[in-house]
């Protein structure tokens, strides 16, 4: 199969679709990204990149907090909304219920199906206008509706992806396998050295 060249570009799909919070002069804010994930699984560490001159990168390092709301389909506007506006202008957590977990400076929005709060570990500042906010996770809420045999469960979650060269938002398909089981089904003498 011939491939074609795109260009340098971070075409990773899915992008999740998350809600950050911060809490800036004592006050709640958020702001939509896709550009989050996974550090590490112990201590669970995630990663949130954002350009400098956003009004929440004052907040995480001021409060040294901040969520990770993961909206559902049914907050699409709300979500779309919250990453088109910025915080110093308008109120946006002003959309949402909003509550705070251990750490008391982390706000977190109840409509999302799940939150995570973080304490920030360390800010890496890129050379061009990012910075990534790297935080441990310290807890994890969620509703009893979205978990199953104790995890959060995709489908009820129903979280929204986020295409990046089509500025589209997308929801989850069907399962069509299982991590670890089903590679099993290639038989390993096949790939022999």
């Amino acid at each position: 199969m011939k491939k074609i060249k795109l260009g340098a570009y971070p075409y990773i799909y899915p992008m999740p679709t998350v809600i950050v919070g911060t809490l800036i002069h004592g006050k709640p804010n958020f702001i939509t990204i896709s550009y989050v994930g996974v550090v590490q699984h112990k201590p669970p560490m995630v990663s949130v990149t954002l350009v400098k001159g956003h009004y929440s990168n004052t907040g995480i390092k001021e409060s040294k907090t901040f969520s990770i709301n993961i909206p559902n389909t049914k907050l699409l506007k709300e979500t779309d909304f919250t990453g088109m506006h910025s915080g110093d202008k308008i109120d946006k957590a002003s959309l949402f219920s909003v509550f705070y977990g251990n750490l008391k400076t982390a706000p977190m929005i109840a409509e999302t199906p799940l939150n995570l709060e973080c304490k920030l570990v360390e800010v890496i500042n890129l050379k061009n206008d990012s910075e990534i906010f790297i935080g441990e996770i310290v807890e994890t809420y969620s509703s009893k509706k979205f978990i199953r045999e104790g995890y959060p469960y995709m489908k009820k979650l129903d979280p929204i992806l986020f295409s990046i060269n089509s500025n589209s938002y997308y929801n989850i398909g069907r399962r069509i396998g299982w991590a670890w089981k089903t590679g099993l089904k290639i038989n390993p003498a096949k790939c022999k050295k």
